[in-house]
């Protein structure tokens, strides 16, 4: 499940279904892993946009965040480390059973 809490960063329709596109992987490795839940939060300060995200899944909590100039390389970057947080959480789930 994702909660998007676009805080005071006006997102058009066309880009929210952008952003649940990159979030493809990501929904299915935390279906792979369980009880996945992400809570994602945007906030615009001056002209730097910082994106967090809050994971919860079976295999424990964890956050990650980024802040960049343009709200899309922000949550480009952080697909990219909540991605690969997943990746090594789902490998060694995978080990250890």
């Amino acid at each position: 499940m994702i909660e998007l809490d676009a805080g005071n960063v006006l997102l058009k329709p066309t880009q929210r279904k952008q952003l649940m596109a990159w979030l493809r992987r990501s929904l299915r490795l935390g279906d792979r892993i369980g009880d996945f839940i992400l809570r994602i939060s945007m906030k615009r300060s001056g002209n730097i946009y910082e994106v967090k995200a809050d994971v919860h899944d079976s295999a424990g909590d964890f956050g990650c965040r980024a802040r960049m100039h343009h709200w899309r390389d922000a949550f480009r970057e952080l697909v990219r480390k909540l991605t690969s947080r997943l990746h090594a959480q789902n490998l060694l789930r995978q080990v250890a059973a």
